[in-house]
């Protein structure tokens, strides 16, 4: 059965709200900018990451591997969602720094299974997809044929101390999301609806602020949901983000030119990134912050 409201609704209203955040330039003392970051102890010469992103389609192999690729290339962090070992694997291969996202599988010995998989084939973080438990129906969902099931909160304290990595929870769009996440040892949140998965919900960075206020610096924030350029991220990190991630945006470069598609599309972002680093006086991310920021009342 067909759902009975677009999807489109949550993801014009994020493309509404990020449209409605303005520039204030400022020139005097500016410098070349720097777009370096650390995550989890290890320096990246972009805060762009890709999203947690399954099943792509590529221009000559595995589009998931190619997307590793371009990543690699690109000294950029690349999520991995639903794929297998093997995959995974390949991905490793490339020299990408990923991070696995786990589904919330009812087969638990699936999630733990894949969670130390993951940290064999040298993940830098792994983490879980919160927001893919239930359909639209309320019923437990069923992604790919695999059903899924929600965690209690013991169980995702138990995968958070079993994974022994940085454990980041994807599809958190409150402060009450983002205290939990705290309480269970998490280390990351990505701020997100799963590009619309209810209709009407918030936009990510409409909710980012209070979520940053709540975290303290004590959690790496990620952002995604219609970021297509590097314009959207910097609003993502001047309210707050640590890194923020693009999905849609790298599927037809990747789909016409494999991982070196993915490279130059992430380069791209970033060098947009940098243009408004340049215009707003930000030498590095760490300059980057929400007076640089106006909200559009016309």
């Amino acid at each position: 059965m067909s759902h009975p409201l677009s999807f489109s609704d949550a993801n014009a209203i994020t493309r509404a709200y990020l449209d409605s955040l303005l520039f204030e330039m400022r020139h005097i003392g500016a410098v070349l900018p720097d777009t370096s970051f650390e995550l989890f102890g290890e320096h990246f010469s972009t805060p762009v990451t890709t999203a947690a992103l399954s099943h792509l389609k590529g221009k000559d192999k595995n589009g998931m591997v190619e997307m590793a690729e371009g990543c690699a290339q690109n000294g950029a962090v690349c999520f991995a969602g639903m794929g297998d070992t093997e995959e995974l694997g390949q991905m490793a291969a490339t020299g990408a720094r990923f991070i696995k996202i786990i589904k919330p599988y009812q087969d638990r010995d699936m999630i733990t299974s894949r969670l130390q998989s993951a940290c064999e084939q040298g993940a830098l973080a792994v983490g879980m997809d919160l927001d893919h438990t239930f359909n639209w129906e309320g019923e437990q969902d069923i992604v790919l044929g695999l059903p899924m099931a929600p965690l209690t909160e013991s169980e995702l304290a138990e995968l958070v101390k079993f994974a022994g990595l940085p454990f980041v929870f994807k599809g958190v769009l409150s402060v009450h999301d983002a205290q939990k996440a705290m309480d269970l040892g998490a280390k990351g949140i990505v701020v997100s609806h799963h590009h619309g998965i209810l209709p009407y919900a918030a936009p990510p960075l409409l909710v980012l602020p209070d979520i940053v206020a709540a975290v303290k610096g004590r959690m790496k924030i990620f952002v995604d949901c219609g970021i297509s350029s590097g314009y959207d991220v910097f609003k993502a990190l001047a309210l707050g983000a640590d890194a923020v991630s693009v999905g849609r945006a790298i599927m037809e470069p990747l789909k016409e030119h494999g991982g070196k598609g993915v490279a130059d599309r992430l380069s791209h972002i970033t060098k947009e990134l940098r243009g408004v680093m340049a215009r707003t006086a930000c030498a590095n991310l760490s300059d980057i912050g929400p007076h640089l920021l106006r909200k559009r009342a016309f």
